[in-house]
């Protein structure tokens, strides 16, 4: 890690509040769509328990006690067993650009591997094209439509990579 005041870890029942604030206030301050993504999730209220099964993990990255962003691998919902997705994704404004999105993404790729998963698929929006680059650098390929069933109707990138 470019930082050592920064630690990715499992996330723990009592950081649900404040990652469900680092995702929400992303998109309020990117002006994404509200509805029809990651915001409206009835997850995202519940990261934690909502990453509690089997194949699935969510991490978060924190800083001296407070939750800056996260990651995410869960089973593909009404997909086929070999394919994941790489969910709710968000970093705070204040460490965009320090490497992190790097780090996170390749400990959520290491994870859907051991976990026998052997595609991984994302969705994404237009506007964060500093996220699409970082997905494309690590191999992400453009796909036609989404897989799967998210209800994510408003993200309009969708990508997958061989794992």
């Amino acid at each position: 890690m470019k930082d050592s005041s920064y630690i990715i870890r499992e996330i723990l029942p009592q950081d649900n509040l404040q990652i469900r604030n680092v995702i929400r206030d992303v998109f309020v301050e990117l002006k994404l769509p509200l509805i029809g993504t990651a915001y409206a999730d009835s997850e995202t209220d519940i990261m934690y328990e909502s990453y509690q099964n089997n194949r699935e993990k969510y991490f978060i990255i924190e800083s001296n006690g407070i939750i800056v962003g996260g990651g995410g691998i869960k089973p593909l919902e009404n997909g086929d067993d070999n394919i994941c997705e790489l969910q709710k994704m968000y970093f705070s404004k204040s460490i965009r650009g320090k490497g992190l999105g790097k780090e996170m993404l390749q400990k959520c790729l290491n994870f859907a591997i051991e976990s026998n998963f052997k595609i991984c698929y994302l969705e994404t929006i237009t506007q964060l094209q500093s996220a699409i680059i970082l997905y494309d650098k690590f191999g992400f390929k453009k796909i036609n439509g989404a897989l799967g069933n998210t209800s994510h109707f408003s993200c309009d990138i969708h990508m997958t990579k061989n794992l």
